[in-house]
């Protein structure tokens, strides 16, 4: 099935050196860019992520120090990733819980400032775990019945998730050939940052949702606590959810 799509769509991959947003880094990056019209545009890059790459991440996606020593970094190539995804919804697999948030911590860490938050997300693993419940592998089998070779490569991986959406689609009537749809099917729910340290009660007020504040709200905490969002600058927080503190903090300040 053709997608309909008001904007581009970009299908995209990372591999890792870990699955921690915080202090992880993209060795590898993949992107399928769908146009309206249909067009597609691929590309895979590797990335220095200018720290070793440890055995265990290499075990699963094949990519050593050695492979990348002389790749650009992600800083180098920031600039010109953020223009080719400008104006773009996403689509992942598993993206809205890993790859987004942590190319969204890359970008801020290199002072990139591109806000993904106003993207729309489609999330091609949340729509197969609720309508089937498998893995990525299993997913292209069951929906496209062929075997995923080079599985946990980010090219290989991308182009399946592409597959599989537009099979997605023509499985499930339900399933609206709309962006909007998609990625309110795929959503985040209601966070306001990435990792959902931060989430929108029913009034659609910033509220905390952990630690011993979780359930109140951001500002009344700011106003009790002055030292809380000390404490949130100097911890082990993705950059993006920092990014967040501040501009309620800002917001109110100037209120």
């Amino acid at each position: 099935m053709q997608l309909t799509l008001k904007n581009p769509l970009v299908f995209f991959d990372l591999e890792t050196t870990g699955i921690n947003i915080v202090s992880d880094r993209i060795v590898e990056i993949s992107y399928l860019k769908v146009y309206p019209d249909g067009k597609e545009e691929s590309r895979t890059r590797k990335i220095n992520p200018e720290m070793p790459i440890p055995p265990q991440a290499t075990a699963i996606h094949g990519i050593t120090d050695e492979d990348v020593k002389d790749c650009p970094t992600f800083k180098s190539i920031a600039k010109s990733l953020a223009a080719q995804i400008e104006g773009c919804d996403l689509a992942g697999y598993n993206s809205n819980r890993f790859d987004i948030p942590l190319l969204a911590e890359e970008f801020l860490r290199v002072g990139v400032d591109i806000d993904l938050m106003k993207r729309k997300f489609v999330d091609i693993q949340t729509i197969f775990h609720k309508k089937e419940q498998r893995t990525l592998s299993a997913a292209y089998k069951f929906y496209c019945d062929s075997d995923l070779d080079d599985a946990h490569s980010a090219e290989a991986d991308t182009k399946a998730t592409y597959e599989i959406l537009k099979a997605q689609l023509d499985r499930y009537q339900d399933l609206q050939n709309d962006v909007n749809f998609l990625s309110e099917y795929s959503c985040f729910g209601n966070n306001v940052d990435f990792a959902g340290r931060v989430v929108y009660n029913d009034k659609k007020e910033e509220v905390i949702n952990f630690g011993k504040y979780k359930g109140r709200l951001v500002a009344d905490v700011f106003k009790e606590d002055p030292g809380y969002y000390g404490w949130i600058m100097q911890g082990d927080f993705p950059l993006h959810t920092k990014k967040v503190f501040t501009n309620i903090k800002l917001r109110d300040f100037n209120k």
